[in-house]
């Protein structure tokens, strides 16, 4: 028995979805939210917090010197990006991603002629 191209195209956006989801569970359960590069912690209602020399006044007041307003959001979008790939955050950018591709299949194998 030989499936036709919307019943693969289901078939493929299930699988995705439940190992996207899966992988993702695997990777919240089992990482860190990371330090990434903390130089001292501020300790405040006795939880002490990481602190990144990219997030001091100094740093932000120098990037904004050389290279304007445009430079501190390049630095934080960047910066942001940068970190859906670490720690517990990876974990919801693949649930993300596999929700969208799944839903992306989905949607395509509905669009498409009946068999």
């Amino acid at each position: 028995m030989t499936l036709g191209p919307r019943k693969r195209l289901y078939l493929g956006s299930a699988l995705i979805l439940v190992i996207g989801l899966c992988a993702a569970a695997a990777v919240y359960l089992t990482a860190g939210d990371d330090a990434n590069g903390a130089v001292r912690y501020e300790v405040i209602d006795g939880v002490a917090y990481p602190v990144a020399p990219e997030d001091s006044k100094a740093y932000q007041r120098e990037l904004e010197r050389f290279g304007g307003k445009a430079n501190v959001l390049a630095v934080e979008l960047t910066r942001w990006f940068a970190g859906l790939w670490r720690g517990k955050a990876l974990a919801y950018t693949l649930a993300a991603v596999s929700v969208a591709v799944s839903l992306a299949l989905y949607v395509w194998a509905r669009i498409l002629e009946p068999e």
